[in-house]
């Protein structure tokens, strides 16, 4: 094989590293399945600096097969990156959902929090609206029922939002704040992603959530902000006119 090469010189295992992120990032999936046989260890490696692994690399670029790979190889599904980021919010940020579900089926933990901000994979996934991601990682807090989806819309639509199942638990994953108060919601109405904002308030987002005063990088209006007020200030009529969002036709009228 082509790799084989290297393996025997005092930087083989560097070199083959390498190999396997480069083979990770391509999307190469015989590379990657022939270096894994080699040295199945390979999984674990991390690149000098930003410290990501193949598996960051896979679900950044969303090679769900090679995701697979890896994970069957015994990596950390949770390992970090110098940012403290997960491969899962690698894959939520670039709405990778095919990678979503391979790692929520392996159990990925969708609580970390990142280094920098405090984020979660569901804060990454509502910063760039990718809806699809936001259902997957919800999708243990949701009840396992048909049609789910279109039952929900259709009680939203009719203002009926009282379901039979634990809201609680979900209400505190979809609420759970970033580094100065800033939710998903928070993230989702900034950028003006009209979906994913809909589907977080059907889902029980709250929009009386307020940022606070400690410093964090991503608070871009200031403390006591609601996510109303990153709608305007992300300049989304169609966020502020949700009838959710109380006071969001006089926004919206402002923003005209």
């Amino acid at each position: 094989m082509r790799f084989l090469s290297i393996m025997g010189n005092s930087f083989g295992c560097s070199a083959s590293g390498e190999r396997l992120v480069s083979a990770a990032r391509d999307g190469d999936l015989q590379e990657a399945k022939a270096l894994l046989e080699y040295n199945p260890r390979l999984a674990r490696y991390s690149t000098f600096g930003v410290r990501n692994s193949p598996l960051h690399y896979s679900a950044a670029q969303g090679h769900h097969e090679i995701v697979s790979l890896l994970l069957e190889s015994g990596v950390d599904i949770n390992l970090r990156n110098y940012r403290g980021q997960t491969a899962l919010m690698q894959a939520c940020q670039h709405g990778h959902w095919e990678v979503v579900q391979t790692l929520m089926l392996f159990k990925a933990n969708i609580h970390r929090q990142d280094y920098l901000n405090g984020g979660t994979a569901l804060h990454f996934a509502a910063l760039n609206g990718h809806s699809r991601c936001i259902r997957l990682l919800l999708v243990d807090y949701i009840p396992s029922i048909p049609d789910f989806w279109n039952i929900l819309r259709k009680r939203s639509a009719k203002g009926e939002h009282k379901m039979e199942f634990d809201e609680g638990a979900l209400s505190k994953v979809i609420n759970n704040p970033a580094d100065g108060g800033i939710t998903a919601l928070h993230m989702a109405a900034l950028n003006g992603h009209v979906e994913s904002v809909q589907l977080l308030l059907d889902l029980g987002a709250s929009v009386s959530e307020v940022t606070v005063e400690d410093g964090t990088t991503i608070d871009l209006i200031g403390p006591g902000s609601t996510p109303l007020h990153y709608a305007a200030c992300g300049g989304s009529a169609q966020c502020c006119q949700m009838d959710s969002f109380d006071g969001g036709q006089i926004v919206a009228q402002r923003l005209a």
